[in-house]
C-alpha cells in the first residue's frame, strides 16, 4: 500500500477553554491532567501506527516554536517533522488542499493523508488503528473517507453524518452531512441508528483529493497551488518547514473541507467507529474525563469545599475555598479567574469576544509566555516599570536587539548568562548583574547546560514588546513578524 502521511491540523482559538486556552497558546497545547497536550497526544496516536515514517503538520506561523518544543518532547523515535506554516487563518479546506499538493510533491500522488485535529481525544487507540486500515483501504478504491463516532447520546453540539449502505470495501456510503440539530431532532438520530457524529477526521489519496477539490471547489485549489508555488522551504535542523506566502495565502477563501468538499462530492465513505473520541470542545467536556468525589466535584489543585456539589474547580496555583455552591466551573490562572454556571460552559467565548473589543491582552497572552529560547513571566508593572523573570534554556539565545524607549536591570538568579552590551561582551554567574540603557544593542544566551534564570527590570516611558529593533536572530525571526524578544 502507498505511504501513509498523518497531517495533523494545529490551528484554532479553543475560546471555549478560556483561560488557559489563549490565542498565542492555543488548545492543542493544553496539558491533561498526565501532563501531556492534546496535540502531544494526537502525535503519539499518529507516531504508533503501521509505516509512518514522517509527520506533517498544519499550523500558525506564531505557534512554530511551540509546536516544536511540544513535539521535541515525545519524538523519541526522530520521526522526520515537516511543516506548513500559515501566516493567517483560512479554516481548514485551504489547509487541506496545500497539504495534499505538497504531498503530492513531496510524497507522490498515490500517498494518503490522515488528516488529524489536534485539539482531539481519543482513547482507545488500538480501535482507532483498526478504523484507520479500513479507512486506507476504501481510500485506495477512490473515495475520500472520513470517520464517524457511534453517537452515545443525544448531543446538540456537534454535526452528523447519515450512513447509507455498506460498502463492499468496508464502511458504509454517506448519504449526507447534518448541522448541529435540536434535542428533538439529537434523540430521533440516537434512536434511529443511521447517524453518527462527525470527527472531522479523514483518510485521503492524494490524488484523488485534488481531483475531487479541482471538481467541486477549483477556488480553493487554486489560491492553495498559488500560495505553495509562492512560498519557501527551509530543512532545519529539526524539521523542513514551509512558509506560506502571506498575501496569494489571504486570498484563499475563508472555509471547511466540510462545506467545500465533503457535502458536495458524491464519493465519500464514512468508517463508523468507536474510538474513544472526545473533541474537548469545553469545560464540561473536559471535566467528564475526570474522577468526581461523592458529592459530584472535580479538583484540580488545592480546595477547601463545604456543602459543594457538582463543581468543576481547577487551580493549580491557588488554594480555592468554597462554600454552598453547585454546578459552578471554577478556573483559575495567575492572570484571570472563570466562573461560570456548567451548563453554560459554552458561553465562555462571549467572554473572549468581549476581551478582543477592549484589546485586553488576556485573549491573546498568558503572563507567562513561551519563547523559542525559553519562557518570560510578568511578575508586576506598572507606570514606567515592568519586572520580568526570564528563563533561558542551555544553548539558547535571545536575539541581537535594540529598544529606543526603555532601559533593563539584569540579575542572574540561577545558572550563567553571556551578555552581549553595546561593545562588550562577558559572562554573568548567579548574584551578578549588569544593565543596559535605551539604545544599546544587547544580547542574552545561555552557555551552560542547566537553565538561565533572571530577573528583569525594565523602565522607561514606553516598555511595550513591540519596542524592539532586532539585528540578528538564530530562530528566523525579524522585528515585523514576532515582536517579542
Amino acid at each position: 500500500m502507498s505511504s501513509l502521511i498523518p497531517c495533523i491540523i494545529a490551528g484554532g482559538a479553543g475560546a471555549r477553554l478560556w483561560p488557559v486556552s489563549r490565542e498565542a497558546r492555543p488548545k492543542p497545547f493544553m496539558r491533561l491532567p498526565d501532563g501531556e497536550s492534546l496535540l502531544q497526544k494526537t502525535f503519539l496516536r499518529a507516531a504508533r501506527l503501521t509505516g509512518v515514517q514522517q509527520i506533517l503538520t498544519v499550523t500558525n506561523r506564531e505557534l512554530l516554536f511551540t509546536t516544536l518544543d511540544d513535539y521535541r518532547q515525545v519524538n523519541a523515535n526522530g520521526l522526520a517533522l515537516d511543516l506548513l506554516l500559515e501566516p493567517c487563518g483560512r479554516n481548514t479546506a485551504p489547509a487541506i488542499a496545500i497539504a495534499a499538493l505538497h504531498a503530492q510533491r513531496q510524497y507522490g500522488g498515490d500517498s494518503q493523508l490522515l488528516v488529524m485535529p489536534a485539539d482531539h481525544l481519543i482513547q482507545d487507540e488500538a480501535a482507532f488503528a483498526a478504523a484507520v486500515g479500513t479507512a486506507r483501504k476504501i481510500a485506495a478504491s477512490g473515495r475520500l473517507v472520513t470517520f464517524g463516532i457511534q453517537p452515545s447520546r443525544a448531543e446538540t453540539g456537534y454535526g452528523y453524518i447519515e450512513t447509507g449502505n455498506t460498502l463492499s470495501t468496508g464502511g458504509q456510503e454517506v448519504l449526507r452531512f447534518v448541522e448541529k440539530p435540536d434535542a428533538a431532532t439529537a434523540q430521533q438520530y440516537l434512536e434511529g441508528g443511521r447517524h453518527l457524529w462527525n470527527a472531522g477526521m479523514f483518510c485521503l489519496q492524494v490524488d484523488c483529493l485534488l481531483e475531487e477539490l479541482q471538481r467541486h471547489a477549483p477556488e480553493v485549489l487554486d489560491a492553495a497551488r498559488a500560495s505553495l508555488e509562492a512560498s519557501q522551504s527551509l530543512q532545519g535542523k529539526e524539521c523542513m518547514q514551509c512558509e506560506l506566502d502571506r498575501s496569494t495565502f489571504a486570498k484563499a477563501p475563508d472555509i471547511s473541507i466540510d462545506y467545500a468538499l465533503m457535502e458536495r462530492s458524491t464519493k465519500i465513505a464514512v468508517v463508523p467507529c468507536d474510538i474513544g473520541w472526545n473533541d474537548i470542545g469545553s469545560w464540561l467536556t473536559l471535566r467528564d474525563l475526570l474522577p468526581s468525589d461523592e458529592q459530584g466535584n472535580q479538583v484540580r489543585g488545592e480546595a477547601i469545599l463545604h456543602d459543594v456539589s457538582n463543581c468543576y474547580i481547577d487551580s493549580p496555583e491557588r488554594l480555592v475555598g468554597a462554600v454552598g455552591v453547585q454546578d459552578l466551573i471554577v478556573v483559575d490562572t495567575p492572570d484571570a479567574l472563570l466562573i461560570a454556571d456548567a451548563e453554560r460552559s459554552q458561553d465562555v467565548k462571549h467572554i473572549v469576544t468581549e476581551l478582543k473589543r477592549r484589546g485586553h491582552v488576556s485573549y491573546r497572552l498568558h503572563r507567562t509566555v513561551s519563547r523559542p529560547w525559553g519562557s518570560y513571566s510578568v511578575i508586576e508593572e506598572g507606570p514606567r516599570f515592568k519586572i520580568k523573570r526570564i528563563v533561558v534554556r542551555p544553548g539558547a539565545a535571545l536575539s541581537l536587539q535594540m529598544h529606543h524607549h526603555r532601559s533593563e536591570h539584569w540579575i542572574v538568579v540561577s545558572g550563567m548568562a553571556r551578555v552581549v552590551n553595546g561593545e562588550r561582551d562577558f559572562l554573568l554567574d548567579t548574584n551578578q548583574s549588569t544593565f543596559i540603557p535605551a539604545g544599546h544593542s544587547h544580547r542574552l544566551s545561555n552557555p551552560g547546560v542547566i537553565d538561565l534564570v533572571m530577573i528583569e527590570v525594565q523602565s522607561g516611558e514606553y516598555l511595550g514588546e513591540d519596542d524592539i529593533v532586532r539585528f540578528e536572530d538564530i530562530y528566523g525571526r525579524t522585528a515585523a513578524d514576532e515582536p517579542r524578544n
